[in-house]
């Protein structure tokens, strides 16, 4: 493998910036990081890095080369044409950025495009920044398809090796295998190398997955901010308030829809409440339900990545 440092750069001011913070953190930094273009049903992910980078005070850090990270030809960026001449490019920017919460308190957010290639020579530069940057724990989050109701709250997945820093949520399945990703490879290397890592898959409902779903966003969100002690009222409240709003025009289409919409969610209540009660009760007193076997799960993530794809 080619030398990880060779597939990022670091911009000095905002390394300094770290620095300086480093030393009053003495405990070390928190990481976040998300990458757009893999599974990430009702844009969990991505609505929360838009809103931190949109609303928070942030610099970058460091910078990874997209040239040979990103293939054009599958995900092409845009550029606008302005009557006789391109007049501006949407470059890609897969980068780490220092961010300050509503107390000032400092931590880094890694985002951009997913690697298309060099996952491995990736993941190990991850874990350089990782080392360099006093990272004491790195944060991924995403939303995954389920087959849950939107009437109902938003579950979690929560993985990694300090899942003990989200209680109360336990994993719907045992083994499933699915489609890799960057995020999950970088995860595994960080863990493997005895890093601190907890990662957040928010449940999403199948029907509306390829759609903003803030009720996920805002989960994930919570769950990010119990673990770490971030400070993000602001991005709570605007999800929150954007939530409320998604669900009015959700529930306004079901009841406009066919039967057979109607049905489903129906379907997915009942189940959805036998299984909280089988949890309440004690299963051997539950009523007997049909759970999404490891492989309709791996199946349903297939079919959630082919779709984007085909969108892109």
């Amino acid at each position: 493998m080619l030398d990880p440092q060779g597939l990022y750069t670091w911009e000095p001011k905002g390394l300094a910036v770290v620095d300086m913070a480093l030393a009053q953190e003495s405990a070390g930094l928190v990481m976040l990081y998300h990458f757009d273009g893999y599974i990430d049903a009702g844009e969990t992910g991505d609505q929360i890095v838009d809103r931190l980078l949109d609303s928070l005070p942030h610099q970058v850090v460091a910078r990874f080369d997209h040239d040979r990270l990103v293939d054009y030809r599958a995900r092409r960026p845009l550029l606008t044409f302005r009557r006789d001449h391109f007049a501006s490019y949407d470059e890609p920017t897969l980068a780490v950025h220092m961010v300050q919460d509503a107390t000032g308190a400092p931590f880094l957010l890694l985002s951009g495009p997913e690697p298309d290639v060099e996952w491995e020579r990736f993941a190990a530069a991850v874990e350089q920044i990782v080392e360099r940057l006093g990272v004491r724990l790195a944060v991924n989050f995403n939303g995954i398809p389920m087959g849950v109701p939107h009437t109902r709250p938003v579950g979690l997945t929560p993985h990694g090796n300090r899942t003990d820093l989200v209680p109360g949520h336990d994993s719907p399945f045992d083994d499933a295998q699915v489609p890799g990703s960057a995020e999950a490879l970088v995860e595994y290397r960080l863990m493997k190398a005895g890093h601190d890592v907890l990662g957040v898959a928010a449940h999403v409902p199948h029907y509306i997955a390829r759609s903003p779903y803030p009720d996920a966003a805002l989960t994930a969100l919570e769950a990010i901010t119990s673990a770490t002690g971030l400070v993000l009222p602001g991005i709570a409240h605007a999800l929150r308030t954007e939530a409320h709003r998604t669900q009015t025009e959700i529930d306004r289409q079901i009841q406009e829809g066919d039967e057979e919409l109607t049905a489903l969610v129906q379907g997915l209540e009942h189940q959805y409440d036998a299984v909280a009660g089988a949890e309440t009760r004690g299963n051997m007193l539950a009523e007997p339900v049909e759970i999404p076997s490891a492989d309709e799960i791996g199946q349903e993530f297939e079919r959630f990545l082919a779709e984007r794809e085909g969108d892109n």
